[in-house]
């Protein structure tokens, strides 16, 4: 892959913003500072650092796919009051991939897992 002054700003972008925002919010946030820059380059840029590995498409947390900068396995949290997606260390569930196979008598090549619920800055809001 040749480089990119653009794809250079959109993966900076993602490595700033841990909260594995979608192609829109990194959009927003670059266009400010760049505004040459439209949508679909944006979307061009990314699908191509996921092709090459350089970044992990997040699908099925919600309609839109977000994107991560961390490569190490882990899992995500979707607090589905603010929308934040949270990193879940890998060690919260080690043996997954061992009981899986076990149980199914199969082989696990990867997995993906994430949880959602309320995160713990949304609990201490106060309830309008």
């Amino acid at each position: 892959m040749n480089y990119s002054k653009q794809r250079d700003f959109i993966l900076n972008a993602l490595r700033m913003n841990p909260i594995h925002p979608t192609a829109e919010e990194i959009y927003t946030l670059l266009k400010k500072d760049h505004p040459k820059l439209s949508l679909a380059t944006v979307y061009r840029n990314l699908n191509q650092l996921v092709q090459t590995g350089l970044v992990r498409k997040i699908t099925g947390l919600e309609s839109s796919d977000h994107f991560d900068h961390q490569l190490h396995p882990h899992y995500h949290f979707l607090c589905q009051s603010c929308g934040k997606i949270y990193d879940v260390p890998e060690t919260v569930a080690p043996d997954v991939d061992r009981l899986v196979a076990k149980s199914l008598g199969a082989t696990v090549t990867r997995h993906d897992m994430s949880f959602s619920g309320v995160c713990s800055v949304c609990q201490k809001r106060p309830h309008v």
